[in-house]
């Protein structure tokens, strides 16, 4: 379980607010207007940003002294985060081994990610050599071979057109489904809450609103959610 413990971060004049649970295994949508906290939000369970009360819980362990690159979590952001200069295989090599020391083992491992998300053969190419959809593929292939528990999206897709958009959303259900991961995903787009099912978070008026259904929630928005869509 997630468990976000009286969180509240303050920013010269910003400042967020979040009280609430998830379920292991969730698909949590985050959506909200520009400006109102979605990123600092995942920032926050990340380890970037320290909030000055409250505390991030993971499956009972406080999370206030791990290190961000010790979290239990994956990060995806809309850059993708794929190193230029290495080839797909090495960025995805990394997920293993930050020294790139990898063993036969770990290469078998890494080819088998780039099958599993459409890309075997793919793995000498730069990132550059890639389109914007086998690029979020190969990120969410370096997430697969990380198999943390936790998969932050920050809007990964946001650049894509609606039909791979929509791919790529599948595709991240199949990945959570054969980790187990908790998945919590910042969107703008209520059709990607949608498509992800599961929980949706509002961010608005400076609080990170409890989970609620999702398909429920945009049945019956909050005034909040209601003015965001334009209602």
């Amino acid at each position: 379980m997630l468990h976000l413990d009286g969180i509240r971060v303050v920013q010269q004049d910003f400042a967020l607010g979040a009280d609430w649970q998830v379920a292991a295994g969730s698909r949590v949508a985050v959506i909200g207007p520009s400006g109102s906290g979605k990123s600092t939000l995942l920032s926050v369970i990340a380890g970037f940003i320290r909030p000055v009360t409250g505390r991030v819980i993971w499956q009972g362990r406080d999370l206030a002294d791990v290190p961000p690159g010790e979290r239990p979590l994956s990060i995806l952001f809309q850059d993708q985060n794929l190193f230029p200069h290495l080839t797909v295989a090495q960025n995805l090599g990394l997920g293993l081994r930050p020294d790139l020391r990898l063993t036969s083992a770990d290469v078998a491992r890494v080819e088998e990610a780039l099958r599993r998300v459409g890309l075997a053969g793919y793995g000498g190419r730069k990132p550059g050599q890639l389109s914007g959809g086998q690029i979020g593929r190969a990120a969410l292939a370096r997430a697969l071979l990380r198999s943390r528990p936790l998969l932050l999206l920050d809007e990964p897709f946001a650049a894509l057109g609606p039909a791979l958009k929509a791919e790529m959303l599948d595709l991240v259900k199949e990945v959570a489904a054969e980790s187990a991961a908790t998945v919590l995903m910042v969107t703008h787009d209520p059709k990607d809450a949608l498509t992800l099912g599961g929980q949706t978070i509002l961010v608005a008026g400076g609080v990170a609103h409890p989970p609620a259904e999702t398909a429920a929630l945009f049945a019956d928005p909050p005034p909040d959610l209601a003015a965001y869509r334009g209602a």
